[in-house]
């Protein structure tokens, strides 16, 4: 059975790579290769914990992981099951590490800035939120095979998640973390508008002052339609391509980079 195969894997505690991202490879592993079919159930979390001597929380990063792909997808008091691709695509599934990866490129993330402000009237408005509520405000550069791609700039309310910290950000992932306290995308809406980069812009893209971009706004809703994230990102226009394909059943959207 494919849940023994899990249960009865070995993570190694001297490796450079997290418990968390061991366990996710396992998954995934079993997942790529058809041991675990569309609506299989994962073995519970107290199960791995058990099994694989781990702690709870390293078991939620990696769901949180999984789920964040599109891979998994809880229900709630019933446990969390292999998605099927055809349905998780219709939902909102962004993830920059997934979308890279899914091009045979490698991602990775710079964290540049961290830190609890209270936002300008005008990110307050976008996000309707009080002034004067404190968020979480981080910038990254975004890297495709070591060069930079894209500057991002997201603002998170800290009531969503209170005690983050800059070491977090740096090495989880914070829609993973999100997941533990029940926080996960269920809309978004997007903008895009070309632009040229100013100097300081620039210099952490590694081009030219005054190089056209993309910027991009999204904010992404919960369930219950309050606004939880809204980022910002100038994106090389060098290097990303914008495709939309129109069908009668619809209008898809898509990302090429060079």
């Amino acid at each position: 059975m494919p849940q023994d195969q899990i249960l009865s894997s070995k993570l190694s505690l001297d490796s450079d790579i997290p418990l968390y991202t061991q366990l996710v490879g396992i998954i995934k592993h079993h997942i790529s290769s058809g041991a675990l079919a569309i609506g299989q159930l994962l073995p519970s979390e107290s199960e791995l914990c058990r099994a694989l001597d781990i702690s709870r929380n390293t078991v939620r990063q990696a769901i949180g992981e999984l789920e964040e792909e599109g891979l998994v997808v809880r229900k709630r008091g019933k446990g969390t099951f292999v998605a099927d691709p055809n349905v998780t695509r219709r939902g909102v599934r962004y993830s920059f590490t997934t979308e890279v990866s899914s091009m045979g490129k490698e991602p990775s993330s710079t964290l540049v800035d961290f830190d609890i402000v209270q936002p300008s009237a005008v990110v307050c408005e976008t996000m309707d939120l009080p002034e004067g509520t404190s968020v979480y405000c981080f910038t990254r550069v975004r890297n495709v095979d070591g060069e930079p791609l894209i500057l991002e700039t997201s603002y998170y309310p800290q009531y969503i998640y209170p005690h983050l910290t800059r070491d977090m950000v740096q090495t989880h992932s914070f829609y993973s973390l999100l997941y533990h306290v029940g926080i996960t995308p269920a809309a978004a809406e997007d903008s895009y508008e070309a632009v040229t980069l100013n100097d300081y812009q620039a210099r952490l893209l590694h081009v030219a002052e005054g190089s056209c971009a993309f910027y991009h706004q999204r904010r992404t809703r919960t369930d219950d339609g309050r606004i939880y994230e809204y980022t910002r990102s100038y994106i090389r226009a060098d290097r990303v391509r914008l495709d939309v394909h129109m069908q009668k059943s619809g209008i898809t959207f898509a990302r090429s980079i060079d």
